[in-house]
């Protein structure tokens, strides 16, 4: 875990905290990741930077060998965790697809606010958090994971996005390591 700084211009991207989501059986308890993207969005909102709340309502259309999330969803599925804090400030992005840049005005919401880095949380992290942070990589950005904030339904995918992917993709580092970055 190598982060070595949080850039003036930094949002916190949290990816899928949503009853839906974080009531599913993870390699992590989703509780825990709540807890410290929550955190994080305090640290950042008390510092005047983006927060972002990324939630999920649909799917990519197509042929997938994959089991579907099917059937109806409970109402309140895709609402974000009041956990979150969520403010009149924070920018909530809805998505139809794994990441967050993909269909949406993410990059837009950035690129109008400055940023230049983005810290990013969230459930699954081989899903919806690495396909935000290879987006963001795309984009420019520079890209930081909080490690201990990310969690998946399948372990050993989390262990290689985690391993494998996410250092080739900028930084990763604790919460606790990213909050005395922030100062």
């Amino acid at each position: 875990m190598t982060a070595t700084v949080i850039d003036p211009n930094t949002a916190l991207v949290v990816v899928d905290l949503q009853k839906g989501i974080t009531g599913l059986p993870t390699a992590h308890p989703s509780e825990e990741i709540v807890e410290r993207s929550a955190a994080l969005a305090a640290a950042f909102r008390e510092r005047g930077l983006p927060v972002v709340l990324v939630r999920v309502t649909g799917g990519a259309p197509g042929r997938t060998e994959g089991p579907a999330r099917g059937g109806d969803v409970p109402a309140d599925w895709a609402d974000l965790v009041p956990e979150l804090g969520r403010t009149d400030t924070d920018i909530v992005v809805t998505k139809q697809q794994w990441g967050a840049f993909y269909g949406t005005d993410l990059d837009l919401q950035l690129r109008r606010r400055g940023v230049t880095q983005v810290v990013v949380t969230g459930i699954a992290t081989s899903i919806g958090v690495e396909s935000t942070a290879r987006a963001a990589h795309e984009h420019g950005y520079h890209v930081t994971v909080a490690v201990d904030a990310v969690t998946d339904m399948d372990a050993d995918a989390h262990r290689n996005s985690v391993e494998k992917i996410f250092p080739r993709l900028g930084e990763t580092d604790t919460t606790e390591a990213l909050l005395k970055l922030l100062g």
